[in-house]
């Protein structure tokens, strides 16, 4: 189970759980449910959504003064909503082995997108394929591409733009490792968009 966005109050804005879910029981350990549209439930995430109304007002407050006295004027960054979830889900999928490579050093694997966000992709699985660190850079500049059929294509441009690739050559033509879920592999229409927008085809 993988929790997106969590918070947490202090210790002075806790409340008990009975005061507002009669029926809790310490014992429950998974699968209880309620509904937030109806009552108790309602009323608890209500009395949530005011208390981190009010929080967020005073916090706000307090970082754009401190913001603008010690770094100039703020700026907005979006952050990429669900990147920690996708990574894992990607990792879990490929079993934490490189699709390329076969790589299982964990530090140097990432889960790369077929389709950047930036390009409407999504933070999908079957967007995602897991790759050595140097194989995601390659994937994301165009050398390296997965052809809808799941076999590796190496550029030609590697040898023209630095002279070298050898390496990497030795990937041509291999079909990547797939996950076992047929469910997360790679989309053959993300991989399409990847071979006709993204790969650097050339000699």
């Amino acid at each position: 189970m993988l929790l997106e966005q969590p918070f947490f109050f202090g210790r002075d804005d806790w409340q008990p759980v009975t005061k507002w879910l009669p029926d809790w029981s310490p014992n429950i350990e998974r699968f209880k449910t309620y509904d937030l549209g109806t009552s108790p439930a309602s009323e608890l995430w209500e009395e949530i959504r005011l208390r981190l109304a009010a929080k967020n007002t005073a916090v706000a407050q307090i970082g754009v003064l401190e913001a603008a006295a010690r770094y100039g004027r703020p700026s907005l960054i979006l952050a990429r909503l669900g990147q920690g979830s996708f990574r894992v889900l990607v990792t879990d999928a490929y079993q934490r082995r490189s699709a390329m490579t076969g790589e299982k050093v964990l530090p140097v694997l990432e889960a790369a997108h077929i389709r950047p966000l930036s390009e409407h992709g999504e933070h999908r699985v079957d967007n995602g394929i897991l790759l050595r660190s140097d194989a995601h850079t390659l994937f994301d500049r165009g050398y390296v591409t997965v052809t809808p059929d799941c076999r590796i294509e190496v550029s030609g441009r590697m040898k023209t733009d630095f002279g070298n690739g050898e390496l990497c050559r030795g990937w041509h033509g291999r079909h990547i490792e797939l996950p076992l879920n047929s469910g997360s592999r790679p989309s053959p229409e993300f991989l399409k968009w990847h071979n006709e927008q993204r790969f650097l085809a050339g000699p």
